[in-house]
């Protein structure tokens, strides 16, 4: 925090100097000032045409140009034209050089407190703590859950309304089976961001877990809150699928867990319900789903998907290939995934009604696709430094008896 408010110290710095730098071309001002209006002659100027005019007026007169009333006329707009003249050039006595010097002091004082007051309310000091206390606890020899609750306990007293301290506490709430005050955090957290999708769903899940995984009419209001908001939110429907395979229904908690993944970024939590859907299967006596070659199932794309000679021995054999389709604008799901070991390739696959993930989400929907292939050393879903990639763009979507398009991995990920 020390670094944070020097650095605020240097930029204030111009903007303070700004403020001062008038004050030292003060003196040089005025008397530039005052010797302009000493050598200033207008005024006579102006008095000497005047009297040339009269002068060529009453000669006129004399002469019988004009008579009396006439001369009396352009007398009379002869002098309003020279009180006009003159009226503009009367100024003000000129002040000291030195006079108004304190307002400086005073406005750059009003300009620091500004900044700081404006700061505190807009700027983001308390994230900064709430950072400092984390990387605190991270980098702590004994550092653990335990103690990290506790430096958030501190900061939800002194930010009460930072709702990154309360994103913060709920989880490790939960984590620590704390789940009425997960609860209470999550409350909280809605009370200050709005009813979210996310939240409410979060809300719904711990509420899930300490009913013992029953939808009760508490769970079932924020499951219908959160899919009203949002029909796609992944924990929902992951929520929904496991209470479908508690009470045996594996064909709606397949359902329900696809449309999860589908919508999911968590790598982790998404292989936990790919293995959730391979256990569902089993029970319900079908092998796990795998793309095969054969007759295609509605739509698809077939594909040749081959290695590059350049990165020929850049991962080991038990590396996984990822074959993703998804749609031209990336508005919508993954479109088609098939996944099979790197010793396989080169190879042909089908994506089709059969490789998609969600039920709301298939190449159907397109007639061109985008298509993605990635080889993971780890078998993450989620890139990593290091993966082989490739991908083709514009691949027209329909029957798949024809020549295959050729996908080839040909970059790395960075």
């Amino acid at each position: 925090m020390t670094l944070l408010w020097i650095a605020f110290a240097v930029l204030l710095l111009p903007a303070l100097w700004l403020l001062v730098a008038p004050l030292r071309r003060a003196r040089a001002v005025h008397d530039a000032q005052r010797d302009y209006e000493a050598d200033d002659r207008t005024a006579e100027q102006n008095v000497a045409i005047f009297q040339r005019r009269l002068a060529s007026l009453e000669a006129a007169l004399e002469r019988g140009d004009i008579d009396q009333a006439r001369y009396e006329e352009d007398r009379l707009e002869l002098e309003r034209s020279l009180l006009e003249d003159t009226e503009n050039l009367t100024r003000a006595p000129l002040k000291a050089s030195a006079s108004g010097r304190l307002v400086v002091p005073i406005l750059m004082v009003l300009v620091v407190a500004a900044s700081v007051l404006w700061y505190q309310r807009e700027g983001a000091e308390g994230d900064l703590a709430l950072l400092a206390v984390q990387e605190e606890v991270q980098n702590h020899p004994e550092g653990s859950l335990e103690m990290l609750l506790e430096r958030l306990e501190e900061q939800a007293v002194r930010q009460p309304n930072n709702p990154n301290v309360w994103a913060s506490l709920f989880p490790v709430y939960r984590d620590l089976g704390r789940g009425r005050e997960a609860i209470h955090a999550l409350e909280r957290l809605i009370e200050i961001e709005g009813r979210q999708a996310s939240l409410v769903a979060n809300l719904a899940q711990i509420e899930f877990f300490m009913a013992d995984r029953q939808l009760t009419p508490r769970v079932q209001a924020l499951v219908d809150e959160t899919l009203e908001l949002d029909s796609s939110q992944p924990t929902v429907l992951g929520v929904l699928g496991i209470e479908a395979f508690d009470r045996s229904d594996y064909e709606a908690a397949i359902d329900y867990w696809r449309r999860a993944i589908a919508g999911m970024s968590d790598a982790g939590t998404g292989q936990a319900l790919r293995e959730g859907i391979r256990i569902a299967q089993q029970r319900l006596g079908m092998a796990p789903e795998e793309p095969v070659m054969g007759e295609a199932e509605g739509s698809g794309v077939r594909v040749h998907v081959r290695l590059d000679e350049a990165l020929n021995g850049r991962l080991g054999d038990d590396a996984t290939v990822f074959v993703v389709a998804r749609d031209m604008e990336g508005e919508l799901p993954p479109l088609a995934v098939t996944r099979f070991p790197v010793s396989e390739l080169p190879t042909e696959v089908i994506l089709d009604e059969r490789s998609a993930m969600s039920s709301e989400a298939s190449l159907a929907q397109v007639r061109e696709a985008r298509l993605m292939v990635r080889v993971s050393a780890t078998g993450d879903a989620t890139p990593q430094a290091g993966d082989l990639f490739g991908d083709l763009e514009g691949v027209p979507v329909g029957a798949t008896d024809g020549e295959p398009v050729e996908l080839i991995i040909d970059r790395v990920f960075d």
